[in-house]
């Protein structure tokens, strides 16, 4: 790749959306992605490239050697990945929102660690869920307990649906210290007594390194912790916004890849229906109708996301700027759950509508269209589209605001 070396980092610049280099990366990553999800096959080449074009420090300002993205190039970047492999741009989510929340204008002096890390290609990945612990009415204490150790601490516990950590070289992890605080914890996944599992079964997005991930008696430096009360990176109003609109953005993504593979689906049948209206596929006007459905999902997906995008961006200018938050927040918030709820739908009826195109010979394990949807079935499950329009109803209603905590 052609880049130019950023004097900040002594690192070649991040590859820029739009750029040939990017272009030539998602051509790359496309090529293998169905026979990756077919045979589970992890892509950590896909990720040791990425991280060799810098991709994950697109947010970063270019003073510090990153690529001064805005918010919309990072959610545009996950539709164009999700289009070339929903697994790969899955995996990105935690990174970015990690970026979001704790380098973007961060003073903290432990940041530079973690800015280095993120120039020189580092996968940053999310230890958070227990699945015992409870979520309704606000956030209980974690099990995953953070004890004093001498000069440190120990750290001990399990966490599921650990997404990307699999890939990860770094390690946000969210637990209860002494006194039911609770916590972030940043950390080398190479640290002892951190074991990472392999035990996503789920239908869609199957190598997202989508996991279990298991701290026995992990060391943990006094430097390495974040208290929420002293930094409230984690809890600040609606910072779940971006992590929210990411993974809508990646189904966005799907529908891309729909129309992409009806389209080659439709030009290389040469058989048609019984009683069609012509005698090619690629002149019948049922599925020319059906190609062009496709294709306005698509366009409406992407830009609906991007819409979200511009709103956080817009949240992000504030923040640096030191001007109030809340109502801009909530904007944001309220922007990417509409856009949750259409985008989940438009993305499931796409990947419906594709085996229309190519009738029961679509439907073969060895062409393995039904990724499409499996992928954005599971996705979708992602904090259901029912709660955000429920929200939603109550904001239009009675002026509810959306939770500013969990997952809006």
């Amino acid at each position: 790749m052609n880049q130019t070396v950023s004097a900040a980092s002594g690192n070649p610049a991040p590859v820029r959306p739009g750029s040939p280099e990017l272009e030539k990366l998602f051509e790359l990553i496309a090529a293998d992605a169905s026979r990756r999800d077919q045979e589970r096959i992890h892509p950590h080449d896909v990720v040791e490239l990425l991280g060799r074009a810098r991709l994950g420090a697109l947010r970063l300002p270019a003073e510090e050697g990153g690529g001064s993205g805005t918010l919309r190039d990072v959610i545009g970047l996950a539709v164009r990945l999700g289009e070339a492999d929903t697994n790969v741009a899955h995996i990105y989510r935690n990174h970015f929102t990690f970026v979001e929340r704790f380098l973007i204008g961060s003073d903290d002096p432990r940041r530079k660690v973690w800015r280095d890390a993120v120039l020189n290609g580092a996968v940053f990945g999310l230890a958070s869920t227990e699945l015992d612990r409870k979520q309704t009415g606000g956030a209980s204490d974690f099990n995953t307990a953070l004890v004093e150790d001498g000069d440190g601490y120990r750290l001990n516990g399990t966490k599921y649906y650990s997404t990307g950590t699999l890939y990860a070289e770094w390690l946000l992890v969210r637990a209860t210290a002494a006194g039911s605080r609770p916590v972030s914890i940043v950390i080398p996944t190479s640290r002892e007594g951190i074991e990472r599992v392999d035990d996503w079964d789920g239908i869609g997005q199957r190598v997202t390194g989508t996991g279990t991930t298991n701290f026995h008696n992990v060391r943990v430096e006094a430097g390495e912790v974040i208290f929420d009360k002293e930094n409230p990176s984690f809890l600040l109003p609606y910072t779940s916004t971006i992590a929210q609109i990411f993974v809508t953005a990646v189904n966005a993504g799907i529908i891309r890849a729909v129309l992409r593979d009806a389209k080659a689906l439709l030009k290389s049948r040469s058989r048609t229906f019984y009683f069609a209206a012509a005698d090619r596929t690629v002149d019948d006007p049922l599925l020319l109708q059906t190609i062009g459905r496709i294709a306005s999902d698509a366009f409406a997906a992407e830009l609906v996301v991007l819409a979200a995008a511009d709103a956080l961006d817009k949240v992000a200018q504030a923040r640096l700027g030191g001007l109030g938050l809340d109502d801009l927040a909530h904007e944001a918030a309220l922007t990417a759950a509409k856009a949750k709820v259409i985008v989940d739908e438009l993305a499931l009826r796409s990947a419906n509508a594709l085996f229309d195109v190519g009738g029961a010979s679509a439907a073969t394990r060895r062409k393995n269209l039904d990724r499409h949807w499996r992928n954005a079935r599971t996705l979708s499950s992602h904090n259901p589209a029912s709660y955000k329009a429920q929200a939603i109803g109550g904001y239009e209603i009675a002026g509810t605001r959306l939770p500013s905590l969990g997952f809006f």
